[in-house]
């Protein structure tokens, strides 16, 4: 296990900024994620990280040690790549094989470590199989049994996933962290998929125009994020314009062109002055069709309708913008057209950011 810090990178691409400044620290054993839209500088600050790029300004560390210019085979990491990268000329156990041959290891550990490494990834047997006859789930475990087998101290991956299938995706997130805490190590996950990030990391970066916006883990990131762009980007989100009328503690009152909202503040060290400009956000599962003491209520009319077996989704015209609504278990579908609602939804559910 190892723990990784970045301090203050800066790389540039001709004019492009693909890192500005980014900082954070992973800790040893973590299961970390890099997330973020296109072109926002998560793989570039995942490749400073393998030695692939040089940042043109920070420091990389690993475990205290100075490793920014340390060329990439002397980092002790393993790198899966989005196209796996493997060799369709030899076989499932020459590909596993082939860091270990890179590094001089006797033929003795390496069939030992070779079949070691299928064993944990579930293909027991398969060594003496073709790449093309493996299925894209099995050439995903082939490549992590290659980033494996040479026993790195931190895992790195590069949206592993993004070539599977649905289903064959849920079946790896459970097999990668399975794998990464099995076997103690440390793992930079790098994706632009918001629900595999929720459901695997121990903590998460959302990464905008080359800088952090927000790290945490994918709860705290989820219900308190602290701005408008990382609510829109983890899960989906109503936004809704406002302004202070009056703030305490961790609550304010919102004018919004519905009348009043009142909402909770996520960043604690915030304290917005009367007459500020501000976000409210609203996740569509927090708008309910029943009201309990105290909620926020907003009236308007169904516009569409879309039912998705455990969920029916919404949208709603309402005097503050459409809104997506989540209904969960409906024992009931209202009609676009014709049936008029009043929402309600929670105080502490109305999260209200900086614009």
């Amino acid at each position: 296990m190892e723990a990784i810090s970045a301090e203050a990178l800066v790389k540039s691409f001709g004019k492009i900024i693909a890192l500005d400044g980014v900082s954070l620290g992973i800790e040893l054993g973590e299961l970390f994620f890099l997330l973020g839209p296109s072109g926002c500088g998560k793989s570039t600050l995942l490749r400073c990280i393998a030695g692939l790029e040089i940042p043109d300004r920070g420091v990389i560390r690993f475990d205290g040690r100075d490793v920014t210019r340390v060329p990439p085979h002397r980092r002790e990491t393993a790198m899966v790549f989005q196209s796996y990268a493997l060799w369709p000329h030899l076989s499932v156990a020459q590909n596993i094989a082939f860091g270990l041959e890179e590094r001089r290891v006797p033929k003795p550990e390496i069939k030992r470590r070779v079949a070691a490494a299928l064993e944990l990834v579930q293909l027991a047997g398969f060594g003496p199989r073709g790449i093309d006859q493996m299925s894209g789930g099995q050439q995903q475990r082939v490549a992590l049994a290659r980033a494996l087998v040479v026993k790195p101290k931190c895992l790195l991956l590069d949206e592993p996933l993004s070539n599977l299938d649905a289903q064959l995706r849920l079946e790896m997130r459970h097999e990668i962290r399975r794998i990464v805490k099995h076997n103690g190590l440390t793992a930079i996950y790098v994706t632009h998929d918001q629900e595999e990030a929720l459901a695997m990391a121990d903590r998460m970066a959302i990464l905008t125009q080359g800088r952090i916006a927000q790290i945490g883990t994918p709860e705290a990131i989820y219900r308190t994020p602290l701005s408008a762009s990382v609510a829109s980007f983890i899960g989906e989100t109503n936004l809704i314009p406002g302004v202070v009328l009056d703030s305490w503690n961790a609550r304010a009152t919102i004018a919004t062109a519905v009348g009043p909202l009142c909402g909770r503040l996520t960043d604690e060290a915030w304290q917005p002055a009367p007459g500020a400009a501000v976000q409210l956000s609203i996740r569509p599962e927090a708008w309910r069709l029943h009201p309990e003491p105290g909620d926020n209520t907003v009236t308007g009319n169904i516009i569409e309708r879309t039912y998705l077996g455990q969920r029916i989704q919404y949208w709603i015209d309402t005097a503050v913008g459409r809104q997506q609504v989540f209904e969960m278990n409906p024992q009931q579908m209202y009609q676009p057209g014709e049936d008029q609602l009043r929402l309600h939804v929670r105080a502490d559910d109305v999260l209200v950011l900086k614009c």
